[in-house]
């Protein structure tokens, strides 16, 4: 196991990486920007050391700064989180021409997986089916209109680098898809570097499911279950939770069991997350596969107990996973609530300013990741993510219940928050019933869900 490491990012993910680090034993050198200098992280490390300015291409975007940084402090090896430089295959190969090790899959694993278009192609001819897409990536307007012609309308424009729901545009005409193309060209540049583009056929009132798989250097892989994460805004996911709704216990078992196959026989390496669409009639195509730790993960660590991250650096360090299929035991349900600094009466507008109340709510099966404290200034420059809600009850009922609960006790008072939006969704009755599909909030828009809510 590693000796020391450098962890490569902020907020909520760079604390629980730093406590996973305590848990085993490692010593932890956290990254800031000069924005984060006073961030919890910073604070709790056994050593922290400034990257560069707020600007994240200047610091947490910043290969040689991060590599510089883990080669001053004597670390061994770099974990990237989520975002930034966690999915770069370029970053990663530089990190082992270091003699360093990179926390997350090989560059070459990463470099095999780099193409979301690619890896539907990959995992698509390994057993997954896959949605109807564009014969590659898209060369001009002209190559996008027959595609879409080919394919029929609606479509959706997808970025084959990066997520988030950057780049990406549902459209039903070929006018819109015009205009459209030139936007997420734009979007997609500037979020990740690379304007590839290509299109999928859009399927209405779809579910959103993601497959949790973790495999080792030698080629053991196992499953920890699936996560649903339907309720979204701008393809951005706001409520996660396990088991799905959508699918009944054999077909989540074959969903699950389809994608561990897939991805050991494609050659990939430590854990990753396999993302679906299920349509009206429970069909689910694969999508595309996040290479790195997913915000989400504390989901699946609710339902089997075991320590996502923990796996991450055993994984990395060279150990045998230690798991077998078995050994994975699924219990209750559970829910995770992205709590974020943004206004969702004003369409989600993001905020920034100076916490200045915090209260985590607590209680059986309540969990809250947070990097807040009474006095912590919110910085304009990065994700809009205060902390996630995670609650678990041996029903979803009961998660549900608990969830209300541990909203009324969460104080975060200085800053707006989409705290209302979830209330909201706890009673919408779709949600409850377990319809909800990826276009529900926005097809009724955040108002309009709130002021039903109100009613």
């Amino acid at each position: 196991m590693f000796r020391r490491i450098l962890i490569a990012n902020r907020g909520e993910i760079a604390l629980r990486i730093l406590r996973a680090c305590r848990t085993l034993g490692i010593e932890a050198v956290v990254a800031y920007s000069e924005a984060d200098r006073d961030s919890l992280p910073a604070q709790l490390a056994d050593e922290a050391i400034c990257i560069g300015p707020p600007d994240a291409r200047r610091s947490y975007l910043s290969a040689p700064a991060v590599i510089s940084a883990a080669l001053v402090t004597g670390c061994e090896a770099i974990h990237p989180g989520y975002g930034f430089l966690s999915e770069d295959e370029t970053f990663a190969e530089v990190v082992r021409a270091h003699d360093l090790a990179f926390i997350g899959p090989p560059p070459e694993v990463l470099d095999r997986f780099a193409s979301k278009e690619g890896s539907r192609r990959l995992l698509g001819g390994l057993g997954l089916a896959t949605i109807p897409g564009s014969q590659g990536m898209l060369r001009d307007d002209e190559h996008a209109l027959d595609e879409a012609a080919r394919l029929g309308y609606p479509v959706l424009i997808k970025p084959s680098a990066g997520g988030g729901g950057k780049g990406m545009r549902m459209v039903r005409t070929s006018r819109e898809l015009e205009s459209a193309i030139r936007v997420c060209r734009s979007e997609a540049k500037a979020a990740f570097g690379d304007d590839s583009l290509y299109l999928e056929k859009w399927l209405d009132d779809n579910r959103h499911v993601e497959v949790q798989v973790a495999v080792d250097r030698f080629g053991h892989g196992i499953h920890l279950g699936e996560r649903d994460c339907s309720v979204q805004r701008r393809h951005q996911k706001i409520v996660e939770e396990a088991p799905t709704p959508a699918l009944g216990t054999a077909a989540r078992e074959q969903l699950a069991e389809a994608a561990v196959r897939a991805v050991v026989a494609a050659g990939y390496e430590n854990v990753g997350t396999l993302e679906f669409l299920v349509d009206a009639d429970g069909n689910a195509y694969f999508i595309e596969i996040n290479c790195r730790i997913q915000v989400e993960h504390p989901v699946t660590e609710m339902l089997t107990g075991i320590d996502m991250v923990e796996l991450q650096l055993r994984i990395a360090a060279g150990e045998p996973l230690g798991l077998r299929q078995a050994d994975v035991e699924l219990r209750g349900h559970a829910i995770e609530l992205r709590i974020n600094a943004e206004d969702p009466a004003h369409e989600f507008r993001p905020g920034a300013g100076t916490i200045e109340r915090f209260h985590a709510p607590g209680g059986p099966g309540v969990r809250m990741d947070s990097h807040l404290y009474p006095g912590y200034d919110v910085p304009p420059y990065y994700d809009s993510l205060l902390g996630k809600l995670i609650v678990w009850g041996p029903d979803r009922p009961t998660a549900i219940a608990r969830a209300r609960a541990a909203l009324e006790e969460l104080v975060i008072d200085g800053v707006t928050t989409n705290v209302e939006i979830h209330r909201a969704m706890l009673e919408n009755e779709a949600f409850l019933e377990g319809r909800m599909t990826t276009n529900m909030l926005d097809r009724i828009g955040s108002a309009a869900f709130l002021a039903a809510a109100a009613r």
